[in-house]
C-alpha cells in the first residue's frame, strides 16, 4: 500500500558490469549517517513485517474476530496519520529529528511487548488489540514524518533519489524475508508471542540510530526568536504543499489509492484464510515469494522512472495496483497460491514506483526549514483515507461477501490512473530540483535537474 543524480559526483556515476552496479547501489552505504538510518530501518522493517502478518492473525486465530472487526483493527491502525501527521510536521521542524526518532522506537516497543504480555497473563480482549495498534500507529506517525525529514539532512539533495531507493530495497527484501519469518513463528509460537520480534527491533532501530556521528548530520536550520503559533506553522506547510501542481497532483492520485487498495486489503487475511483456507505458514511463504516483486521495484525505479519519465512511472504503478488487486480477486479456492503470488510480483514494482519516485519528488522540492510540515502534509492527505477505506472494506465484506470487495477494490485503483492521466505530472520527465533562496518564498520556483537514477 502505499507509502522515493548522479551527474557531478564520481562516487556514485554508474558503472558497467556486476561489480560496477554493486558499487553504485552500495555508494551511499559507505556514508556513515545514511549507513546508521539504513540499519535502523532495515531492523525495525523485518519486525514489522512480522506484526503486519501477526497483528490480524491475533484477532482472526486467537480471538476469533468478524471480517468487520479485522477492517475496524485496520483502520484504528491508520487512524494516528489522520489524527496527528500535520503535528507531528511541526513538532519535527521544531525539535532535534534523531530524537524523535529514537523515542518513537523505544515506545513502539514497549507498546507491543503489550499484546504478548496480555496473552500470556491470560486477559488478552480485542478492545486491547484497538488500543496498541492506536498508540504503536501514534508513534510510527512521529517516525516516519521524522525519517522523511532526516534523510534529506544526511545526505545531498541531487542523492535524495539513489538514498530512498536504498531504503525501499532494505524494506523491499524485510517483506520477503519477514512474511515466511512470521508463518514460521505464529506456526511455532502462536501469532501473539510472534509480535514481541517486532518489539525487539524496534529496541534494535533505536540503537542503530543513536550511533549515528553528530558530524554525520548537517545541521537543520530553526527559527530564531518566538516562533509563530502551532496552528500558523501547520498552514505555512498546508500553504507550501498547495502551491506545488505537482505535490497536489501526486497526493490526490495516491490518497485514491490507498483508499481503493485498503478497501481490498483490510480484508484480505480473512479471504484467505476462511475462503481460500490457506494456513499461517502458507499464507507467509505466499506473501514472501510474491514480495520478490518489491525488491526489483525497489532496485529498479529510479531506471524506469530515467526511462519513461516521472509521471508516465507512476501511472504505470496504478494501472499494476489495478491488475494485482484483480488476481487476487479472482484467485479460485482450488489453487489460489499461484494467483497471489503473482499479485505479489505484480505490485511490488508499483508500490516502490510511487514510494522512491512520489517521496522524491517531495523531497526535492521542499526547503529544508519545512521538511517536516510539507512531508507530514503529504502523509496526511495520501493517508488520511486509509481508515475509512478499511472501515468500507469491512462493512461492504460483510454485506456482499470477501471477494466480490476485492474485486470493488480493483476498480477503484483506475481512479488513480485517470487522475494522473488529465494532469501536468503525465509529461513530467525528470524531478524538478530546489531553487534556492527564492523557493522559500515561492513554491513554484524550481528548475529542472537531472533525472534521479540508481
Amino acid at each position: 500500500m502505499p507509502d522515493p543524480v548522479e551527474d557531478a559526483n564520481d562516487a556514485v556515476r554508474p558503472r558497467r558490469g556486476l561489480i560496477g552496479a554493486v558499487s553504485a547501489w552500495a555508494g551511499l552505504l559507505h556514508e556513515p549517517g545514511f549507513r546508521g538510518l539504513w540499519l535502523a530501518q532495515s531492523v525495525s522493517q523485518l519486525g514489522t513485517q512480522v506484526t503486519l502478518l501477526a497483528m490480524p492473525l491475533v484477532a482472526i486465530l486467537t480471538l476469533g474476530a468478524t471480517p468487520l472487526e479485522v477492517g475496524i483493527l485496520t483502520a484504528v491502525d491508520f487512524l494516528p496519520f489522520l489524527l496527528f501527521t500535520l503535528p507531528a510536521g511541526v513538532w519535527v521542524d521544531r525539535l532535534p529529528t534523531r530524537r524523535i526518532l529514537v523515542a518513537a522506537d523505544i515506545g513502539r516497543a514497549f507498546v507491543l511487548a503489550a499484546v504478548p504480555a496480555a496473552y500470556l497473563a491470560g486477559i488478552l480482549e480485542m478492545w486491547q488489540l484497538y488500543v496498541v495498534g492506536f498508540l504503536a500507529g501514534t508513534l510510527t506517525v512521529f517516525f516516519d514524518v521524522g525519517y522523511q525529514a532526516f534523510l534529506p539532512v544526511l545526505v545531498p539533495r541531487d542523492r535524495l533519489g539513489e538514498g530512498n531507493s536504498r531504503l525501499e530495497v532494505s524494506r523491499s527484501v524485510a517483506q520477503v524475508i519477514g512474511p515466511g519469518l512470521a508463518g514460521v513463528l505464529v506456526g511455532v509460537l502462536t501469532a501473539p508471542i510472534a509480535i514481541l520480534v517486532d518489539a525487539l527491533s524496534f529496541l534494535g532501530s533505536a540503537g542503530f540510530l543513536r550511533r549515528i556521528p553528530d558530524d554525520a548530520v548537517r545541521a537543520q536550520p530553526r527559527a530564531e526568536g518566538p516562533r509563530p503559533g502551532f496552528l500558523h506553522e501547520i498552514a505555512e506547510g498546508l500553504r507550501y504543499f498547495a502551491g506545488n501542481p505537482y505535490l497536489r497532483v501526486t497526493a490526490a492520485a495516491v490518497t485514491v489509492l490507498n483508499f481503493a487498495g485498503q478497501i481490498g486489503f483490510a480484508i484480505y487475511l480473512v479471504f484467505v484464510v476462511r475462503d481460500l483456507g490457506l494456513s499461517p505458514t502458507a499464507i507467509g511463504l505466499t506473501v514472501a515469494i510474491g514480495g520478490i516483486g518489491t525488491i526489483v521495484g525497489a532496485a529498479t525505479a529510479q531506471g524506469v522512472a530515467r526511462r519513461i519519465g516521472v509521471g508516465p512511472a507512476l501511472m504505470l504503478a496504478c494501472s499494476l495496483f489495478t491488475v494485482a488487486t484483480l488476481l487476487v480477486a479472482v484467485a479460485p479456492a482450488a489453487a489460489p497460491i499461484p494467483f497471489l503470488i503473482a499479485s505479489g510480483l505484480i505490485q511490488g514494482p508499483g508500490v516502490m514506483l510511487i514510494n522512491v519516485n512520489a517521496l522524491s519528488l517531495r523531497q526535492a522540492v521542499t526547503p529544508d526549514h519545512l521538511l517536516g510540515r510539507v512531508n507530514a502534509t503529504g502523509r496526511w492527505i495520501a493517508w488520511g483515507t486509509i481508515p475509512l477505506g478499511a472501515l468500507v472494506g469491512g462493512i461492504l465484506a460483510t454485506a456482499i461477501g470477501l471477494r466480490e470487495t476485492i474485486a470493488i477494490s480493483s476498480a477503484g485503483c483506475l481512479v488513480a490512473f485517470s487522475i494522473l492521466a488529465i494532469s501536468p505530472l503525465r509529461t513530467l520527465r525528470e524531478i524538478p530540483a530546489l531553487r534556492e533562496p527564492e523557493v522559500a518564498r515561492d513554491p513554484t520556483a524550481t528548475v529542472t535537474a537531472p533525472p534521479t537514477g540508481i
